[in-house]
């Protein structure tokens, strides 16, 4: 793909591609384009499906409306419980300039450590001794902080990326190793998009995994076939950076398998294992309950990216994917991720829909696409400008200081792993306040973590099936016509799911996060591992996602679309830390 065309969107397996830009939209979708009317013609055929698919209609309704029966709405999850794709909007975690400031000359050290993995509730309360994985997911915060460095900032930057969940610290490593080796970058960036988002990829991708990631875990592996068991690290000196690895030597053998033995899985078999999880039947009610917020474009778009996985704009040819990402298939009976996973919930929707993706401008994932090409070519090209350096390791968090050494950070990110669901405050703080610079190194030195269910954790069950009053209601109204029109016919009408889907957006929780803290007993823990919650954030708003413009005007409506399109609730909350001297 030439990075500035939109082409033309008449291809079809059997025929030679259209080379030609698009620059004639399909007025009735607007998410393809052609050169002219003889390719536009030639494709009617093939576009109809998509063009006349009901979905694009306003009058959409979801089956379980147009069938007079209740939705399955069970609340339980479905397919693996991991997560390899970020399921939060990409932040940078440094925003220096309004914290050491843009004129910073200091090294500067940063650790990521997020998403938790799943284990049993269980597990871990019955167990506090074990060690506790922290896990850093993907790495989109890595690339926005990386490009929110003030252009004059030259002085050495370590990054480290821990991860405990093999399939995430695999290919976080491989993603790394394409972007610091692979020139030209345009082929490096195009790789990267496909092994982290796309279900098949291409011969192309699968050479570079052989000529570039490959000899590098090889000689790793035959260095350490001959040691016993236990962890090993591997540093390169890389043309745009520098990549240090720490792994099992079990880990290492297993990534060694996933590229030069690949799960023998044919492309039928793989769009089989996904359709499982990503189209199965039992789930038909949550995918529509999903598309109610949508708007009917996006609706098309979505259902698009559920059927064939490929994170490529609504037209471009597919018949070049024509092998499984060997990234996704480790198991010849599963997709690794739940069938909510949705590359477009871990980037800012504002800058992904502000992209242009041609004359096709429904295309959001097209947008996504452009806009995932343009950070990672600033990603890359930042890179050349610094003195990079990064880890990528593959422990448990107590085990963590063995390898980091007295190496202490400028900003610790911890995602959701504070939520009641997995370590709470005392288990992440406890081990992860030492990892911080002190005042007297750093005065701006933050711990930053998310709380992703606090609020509905505070709720009873009583309480959050309650539904909204007052001035919510009222807000509502505003963001919901079908509310205030009096149009709303059943508990389960399309609308009613969309009111309750986003009333967390203009409800305000702050009295309900005090009283978790209280129940948690902040104060305790965080004096017992030194630690204090800042009065204000300096990093990311404290509510970063609630509305914030009048939804009276279109700019407030399109902000509520953003929010809720991007499964955003409104109950999102980031707090920050700074350290103190601990007393029990």
């Amino acid at each position: 793909m030439a990075s500035p065309t939109f082409f033309c969107a008449n291809w079809s397996p059997q025929s030679i591609d259209c080379a030609n830009q698009g620059k004639r939209v399909c007025t009735a979708c607007r998410l393809v384009a052609y050169c002219g009317p003889k390719c536009q013609n030639a494709h009617l055929s093939t576009h109809k499906k998509d063009c006349n698919s009901p979905l694009l209609s306003e009058a959409w309704k979801p089956g379980w409306v147009r069938q007079n029966r209740k939705p399955v709405f069970s609340g339980k999850i479905f397919g693996v419980e991991k997560f390899l794709w970020g399921n939060m909007p990409a932040i940078d975690i440094l925003r220096l300039e309004a914290n050491e400031g843009k004129d910073y000359s200091g090294d500067l050290r940063l650790l990521f450590a997020g998403e938790y993995p799943k284990y049993p509730k269980s597990f871990r309360l019955c167990k506090p001794d074990i060690a506790i994985p922290i896990a850093s997911g993907d790495l989109r915060n890595v690339i926005k902080t990386v490009l929110g460095l003030p252009e004059a900032y030259s002085r050495p930057l370590s990054i480290t990326i821990n991860d405990v969940d093999f399939d995430v610290a695999a290919r976080n490593t491989i993603m790394m190793m394409i972007a610091l080796t692979v020139e030209p970058v345009e082929k490096a960036i195009d790789c990267i998009i496909h092994v982290w988002y796309s279900t098949f990829v291409r011969q192309s991708d699968i050479e570079i995994l052989q000529s570039y990631v490959r000899p590098m875990i090889e000689e790793m592996c035959e260095k350490i076939k001959s040691k016993r068991l236990g962890a090993y690290s591997k540093t390169w000196k890389l043309d745009r950076g520098t990549l240090r690895v720490g792994m099992e030597k079990s880990s290492w053998d297993r990534f060694l398998s996933l590229l030069s033995k690949p799960l023998k899985v044919s492309v039928d078999l793989a769009r089989t294992i996904r359709k499982k999880t990503m189209l199965a039947a039992s789930r038909v009610d949550y995918r529509e309950r999903t598309m109610c917020a949508l708007s009917p474009l996006r609706r098309a778009a979505f259902a698009k990216f559920q059927e064939d996985g490929l994170l490529v704009p609504f037209g471009y040819p597919r018949h070049e994917f024509k092998k499984p990402n060997p990234t996704f298939f480790q198991n010849a009976d599963r997709w690794p991720m739940q069938d909510s996973a949705e590359p477009l919930q871990g980037w800012p929707a504002e800058e992904v829909e502000d992209t242009s993706s041609g004359l096709a401008s429904a295309d959001i994932y097209g947008k996504l696409f452009y806009y995932l090409r343009s950070q990672l070519k600033a990603f890359l090209g930042r890179l050349s400008g610094l003195e990079a350096s990064f880890t990528v390791h593959q422990f448990n968090v107590t085990e963590l200081p063995k390898y980091i050494g007295s190496e202490k950070f400028c900003r610790i990110e911890v995602s959701n792993i504070m939520d009641e669901k997995w370590v709470k405050v005392g288990g992440t703080l406890g081990p992860m306040m030492p990892l911080l610079q002190t005042p007297n190194e750093n005065p701006h030195a933050t711990l930053l973590g998310l709380f992703m269910m606090a609020v509905d954790d505070t709720r009873t069950a009583e309480e959050r099936s309650q539904p909204p009053i007052g001035t919510t209601v009222e807000l509502m109204k505003l963001y919901v016509p079908a509310l205030a029109e009096g149009e709303i016919t059943s508990l389960y009408d399309p609308s009613l799911i969309k009111v309750e889907l986003s009333r967390g957006l203009v409800e305000t929780h702050d009295e309900i996060f005090d009283h978790y803290q209280r129940k948690w007993e902040f104060r305790r823990e965080e004096r017992r591992s030194g630690a204090m919650m800042k009065d204000k954030n300096t990093i990311i708003d404290k509510w970063p996602y609630k509305l914030k413009l009048n939804p009276n005007n279109p700019a407030g409506r399109a902000e509520f679309a953003r929010r809720i399109g991007a499964g955003l609730t409104g109950k999102e909350i980031y707090a920050e830390w700074k350290r103190v001297p601990p007393h029990k």
